[in-house]
């Protein structure tokens, strides 16, 4: 399969600036659709991208903006809802108009990103909508569509929300009391992520699967504050909370106007983020370690 143009859903975020990057310096054309074309400048200077306003969760929109592209990647996602039902909309809903827009206008190739540990039966509202979205666009490859899905653990890099949201409390707290001390993650490198991403566009054997991506090593949730402490130079005491308290911690934080913790992101950590499987070998790529690349960004803003 010969893919030359790529339209990006979630270009503008956290990962989507690393896939839309990659894309460009391969040397494919890039439309990728944005809320807004003025908070998206830092793409304008890429070349062969284009930056389009454009409301994603119209299926009207999406037909029109997807006519004549061999590949759609959708990475829109949340980590917190604003209001009941976000997740649904976002991580299930959305999905299926992107599939079914794809299949109405004859793209041939959708690459979509979902989370590792996602599952229609899964024990948060987060992880159930990504397991129902995933398992949307699978199926629209019985209906022709070259489908890959992503399913990676925590992401980090410059600019993530995981390890810089630990930052700021472990500068200025003393004492950190932390819910679920002991959930366990593996995290993967951004730059990692996005070059699966591209690898796997003309990539035949990736037709049709998903792919669970993390890095080297599993950590948890207490040994990662730990080490962005170290970075920052800083030695708080941390406090592990029981299941109980983590539980009400998690409420109380969820009435903040900054979501740093929910009762859904408790229920999330109770299904440990860790592959059972290597880097996919397909993609070519040894995954970077945390400890290779955090110190260059992590305590330094």
């Amino acid at each position: 399969m010969i893919i030359q143009t790529v339209c990006v859903l979630g270009g503008t975020g956290f990962v989507g600036r690393h896939v839309v990057a990659k894309l460009a310096a391969a040397g494919y054309r890039v439309r990728v659709l944005a809320r807004s074309r003025e908070k998206s400048r830092h793409l304008w200077p890429l070349p062969d991208v284009e930056v389009v306003e454009a409301d994603v969760c119209d299926e009207k929109v999406l037909r029109r903006q997807f006519a004549g592209m061999d590949a759609v990647i959708n990475l829109v996602g949340i980590l917190h809802e604003k209001r009941r039902g976000d997740f649904k909309r976002i991580h299930a809903d959305l999905p299926v108009t992107v599939a079914r827009a794809c299949l109405d206008v004859g793209v041939p190739r959708l690459l979509h990103m979902s989370a590792l540990q996602a599952h229609e039966h899964g024990p948060s509202r987060y992880l159930r909508s990504k397991g129902e979205g995933e398992g949307s666009v699978l199926r629209a490859a019985d209906h022709g569509l070259k489908v890959t899905v992503f399913r990676p653990s925590v992401i980090f890099g410059p600019g993530d929300s995981f390890l810089n949201m630990f930052s700021p409390l472990v500068r200025l707290a003393p004492v950190i009391p932390l819910a679920c001390p002991e959930a366990k993650f593996q995290p993967v490198y951004v730059e990692d992520v996005a070059r699966a991403f591209v690898a796997s566009l003309g990539e035949a054997s990736a037709f049709g699967k998903r792919y669970d991506l993390c890095g080297p090593k599993v950590y948890s949730l207490k040994q990662l504050v730990r080490y962005v402490a170290a970075l920052n130079g800083v030695c708080p005491v941390i406090l592990g909370l029981g299941s109980r308290l983590s539980y009400w911690q998690a409420r109380l934080m969820e009435l903040s106007p900054v979501k740093m913790l929910t009762r859904d992101n408790y229920y999330s950590m109770q299904a440990d983020s860790v592959c059972d499987c290597p880097f996919p070998a397909v993609f070519h790529i040894q995954p970077a370690a945390l400890e290779a690349v955090a110190p260059a960004y992590i305590g330094r803003s």
